[in-house]
């Protein structure tokens, strides 16, 4: 570990002490710490604020593939990172330097006096500090958790976009798909365009009240633009153009749409120096690390290659990304007629029964695992899950145990590790080859 990289985690583990929870929503931390760092977010670039429950993250890949195909320096905030912190914040294209980590969150901690502030509020308000310091074009901004109080939403964009909504964090966000779109909905600025992704007719009804409540020109998925896939390509049909280009770089039919809706974001940007070829390139370049990532390196990789088997890795974790991996994984079984098996472990407060259903379809058999901290699911409680969704399930002590029973399979399974993010990140970090850069 270099000095750089343990000043960093030392500062972190120095700021996360002053307000240990995870997660508490709400903007008065951060905006005084902005205040006190001379309001960072009001000197970046044009922002494109992206919310939702799933596809937030690949939206964003898109956006970023296709602006950089069209000459644009990007700025880019994430969240979680898989293995690294400084996956968060991309700088003008490229990951945040040890060393200027470290720098920036040694102001970070300077400005804050020591007062309580959270986890993400840190990272948020240093990449802010960071992307502000740095010439850019676009400056793309994932909300963590929510919306309306997530630490972002002290940014005012030049467009809002809000991905698929869904059930997710109900301790946090409320019990229904109603309260849980009011808080996505909350990014919505006044007089600001907002571009939706079709949404359950509960939440699209709340987007549509938000916008009209803040004269936000809404652009909304079914209703004023639409993105398929026909014929191995994929349509993007605006209210004034059809745009037709390659298939999504991305697997699954769910990335058509995904990447639909990061195109409506970029047109509404309205950006003359993207044009359609350069979006056809980046659509067809996009990489986004745990979301049906194919893994061809590593330990694991080498272990499923010698089987004959193929490996992925989706970090999806709620009901509807299930359906959309579940999806993906039925495609490949299709092609040859071989099963699938799932490597599977979840946070304790999931919905994992919901998150197995869709690959009952699939007879998926199911090895339970678990990961370090974040108050992950046992290997017996995931199994429990998925039994109870109909799959038959054990529970197995670690990834590699795991691995061993489904490549023990006949005949050789498609095999698929799933659950979390979390899980994922363990994955990846497995092997300097795999982390993500």
């Amino acid at each position: 570990m270099t000095d750089h990289l343990r000043a960093h985690d030392a500062a972190l583990a120095r700021l996360q002490a002053l307000h240990p929870k995870l997660i508490d929503l709400s903007l008065d931390r951060m905006r005084r710490l902005c205040a006190a760092l001379g309001d960072p977010q009001n000197r970046l670039p044009p922002v494109i604020h992206v919310a939702g429950t799933n596809g937030k993250g690949s939206t964003v890949a898109y956006l970023r593939a296709m602006a950089e195909a069209s000459g644009l320096k990007v700025h880019v905030f994430t969240s979680p990172h898989l293995v690294r912190f400084a996956e968060r914040i991309r700088l003008a294209g490229t990951l945040i330097t040890d060393d200027h980590l470290a720098q920036v969150l040694e102001r970070v901690e300077a400005a804050n006096a020591g007062l309580p502030i959270t986890f993400f509020e840190i990272t948020t308000a240093a990449a802010f500090l960071a992307f502000s310091e740095v010439p850019a074009d676009l400056c793309l901004v994932e909300v963590g958790l929510g919306g309306i109080l997530d630490a972002t939403n002290v940014v005012m964009p030049a467009v809002s976009v809000i991905a698929p909504i869904d059930i997710d964090h109900r301790e946090f966000l409320g019990d229904t798909l109603a309260a849980i779109a009011q808080e996505k909905a909350g990014i919505i600025k006044p007089n600001v365009p907002a571009v939706s992704a079709r949404q359950q007719e509960e939440a699209e009804r709340v987007v549509e009240r938000e916008a009209d409540l803040f004269e936000a020109p809404l652009i909304l998925m079914g209703r004023d633009f639409d993105a398929w896939n026909e014929r191995g390509r994929l349509l993007v049909q605006m209210p004034d153009r059809l745009l037709d280009l390659p298939a999504p770089s991305l697997p699954g039919e769910h990335q058509f749409a995904n990447a639909g809706l990061a195109v409506a974001a970029l047109l509404t940007l309205n950006d003359p120096r993207v044009d359609e070829a350069a979006m056809a390139r980046g659509i067809a370049a996009t990489t986004w690390p745990a979301r049906f990532q194919r893994l061809t390196a590593g330990p694991l990789a080498e272990r499923a290659r010698a089987a004959g088997a193929d490996l992925w890795l989706d970090g999806g974790h709620n009901p509807h990304a299930g359906q959309a991996v579940a999806r993906a994984l039925g495609e490949l079984a299709a092609r040859d007629g071989r099963p699938v098996a799932l490597i599977s472990g979840l946070l304790a407060n999931k919905d994992a029964t919901g998150f197995f259903a869709p690959f009952a379809p699939l007879k998926a058999k199911v090895f339970s695992v678990t990961f370090e901290g974040h108050a992950a699911a046992s290997p017996a409680q995931t199994a429990a899950a998925a039994e109870l969704a109909g799959l038959r399930a054990h529970a197995c002590d670690s990834v590699e145990a795991a691995l061993d029973k489904a490549l023990a399979l006949e005949p050789t399974p498609h095999v698929l590790i799933c659950g979390s993010l979390y899980l994922a990140g363990e994955v990846l970090a497995m092997s300097r080859e795999t982390w993500p850069v």
